[in-house]
């Protein structure tokens, strides 16, 4: 009876729900990758002359919403879901767009995106429910992954206005990501 009850609660802890787990992780992954492909299509699309201009006065910049893209990215995995201290946006230059090219802006956001999806394919699909102080909410890892994905298309939806107001017709869009 002992090793049926054992048999029985390693079946049902197992398989089918880490399968889904890792099946999500996956899921994010691909979408990721595609954003990413998509989103410096963007960049690369708007002339580096351009990169300053806002829709409105209040508006982020093309630039400052690319690299926004990039601190929120690097923030929610890094120190989110990783555990390296926060950058400060406030102080912070790596995410910047003040002196930087056109060249160098699509780079570091290359790279950011390599460095989150390296640390989110690590994420085990146990630490999926993990639970998170995020900005006094309780969140999961789960719902930051989905959390990232939904930014990333905010400020890239910003950029793709931007380009609309400067005559230029953006890139097809590609499903999902």
């Amino acid at each position: 009876m002992k090793n049926l009850i054992i048999i029985t609660l390693l079946l049902l802890t197992s398989s089918p729900l880490l399968a889904q787990q890792d099946i999500f992780i996956e899921d994010s992954i691909e979408r990721l990758e595609n954003s990413r492909k998509y989103l410096l299509l963007v960049a690369d699309m708007m002339p580096e002359e351009k990169y300053g201009y806002k829709a409105t006065e209040e508006s982020l910049s093309f630039s400052e919403n690319l690299m926004h893209i990039g601190y929120a990215f690097d923030w929610h995995s890094q120190s989110l879901i990783g555990d390296r201290e926060a950058r400060v946006y406030q102080t912070d230059t790596v995410f910047k767009p003040a002196n930087k090219t056109k060249a160098e802006m699509m780079a570091r956001i290359d790279q950011t995106f390599t460095e989150a999806i390296a640390l989110l394919q690590d994420v085990s699909p146990e630490q999926l429910d993990n639970e998170l102080d995020y900005f006094g909410l309780t969140r999961s890892k789960r719902q930051i992954y989905m959390l990232l994905a939904d930014h990333i298309t905010h400020h890239r939806a910003q950029m793709l206005v931007s380009m609309r107001l400067n005559g230029l017709v953006p890139p097809r869009y590609v499903l999902y990501q």
